[in-house]
C-alpha cells in the first residue's frame, strides 16, 4: 500500500486535527528510521495507521478487546490506551496490512513493552515528539533523540509515568515494565 492510499484510508477515521498529527508522526518516523537504520516504508505505514482506531466508540473497542482476547487488564486502565491494540487489529482486518512488525509498532505505541523493536521505539517516539506536540518535557526528548533513541525513549516513558502519577491516575503495568527494561538494558 502506498502513502497516498494509506493516508486516504486513515483520513476517513480521524478529525482534521488528528490527521495533521498523523502526518507529523509519519514525517518524524521517516526521519527517525533514516537516522537509526530502520525500514522507512514500515515506519511510514505504522505511523500513518498508529491512531486508526482513536475515534472508534469505546463500546466497540471494549468488545474487540474482549472478543479478541487482548490483555483483560487493559479494560481496567484509561481508555486512551485501547486505541493502540484495537488499532493494530483493525488495521489488519480493515486495511489488510498483515506485517507483524508494523502491527506491533501500532499495538505498542501508547504503552511500550519490554524488548521493544527498533520500529516500535521509532513509532512510540515519533508520536511523542512530532512537531505539533507542545507539553512540558517534549523539547528535551526532541533534543535527546538526536543522539540516542534509547535515552530519548527512557525520558519519554518516564515523563508519561510521572504525568499520570501527578494526576493520581493509574499507570498501565506495561509502561512500568517498559521503563525498567529500557533502564536495565541501556547501552546494550
Amino acid at each position: 500500500m502506498n502513502r497516498d492510499e494509506a493516508l486516504a484510508i486513515v483520513k476517513k477515521q480521524l478529525t482534521e486535527h488528528r490527521y495533521l498529527h498523523t502526518v507529523g508522526v509519519m514525517e518524524t518516523a521517516i526521519k527517525l528510521a533514516d537516522k537509526y537504520g530502520a525500514d522507512k516504508k514500515k515506519a511510514e505505514l505504522a505511523a500513518i495507521f498508529h491512531d486508526y482506531a482513536k475515534f472508534r466508540p469505546k463500546e466497540e473497542m471494549k468488545e474487540i478487546i474482549i472478543r479478541e482476547g487482548m490483555p483483560g487488564d487493559l479494560l481496567d486502565y484509561n481508555s486512551e490506551l485501547w486505541h493502540a491494540p484495537v488499532g493494530a487489529f483493525l488495521t489488519e482486518k480493515e486495511a489488510g496490512i498483515n506485517d507483524i512488525e508494523v502491527l506491533d509498532a501500532i499495538r505498542y505505541h501508547t504503552s511500550g513493552r519490554p524488548g521493544m523493536t527498533l520500529l516500535e521505539k521509532i513509532i512510540y517516539l515519533a508520536d511523542y515528539i512530532e512537531p505539533g506536540r507542545h507539553f512540558p518535557g517534549v523539547d528535551e526528548v526532541r533534543d535527546l533523540v538526536q543522539t540516542s533513541l534509547d535515552i530519548a525513549l527512557i525520558k519519554s516513558v518516564q515523563n508519561t509515568i510521572m504525568f499520570l502519577m501527578k494526576k493520581g491516575q493509574p499507570v498501565f503495568p506495561a509502561s512500568f515494565q517498559t521503563y525498567n527494561d529500557l533502564v536495565m538494558n541501556k547501552g546494550d
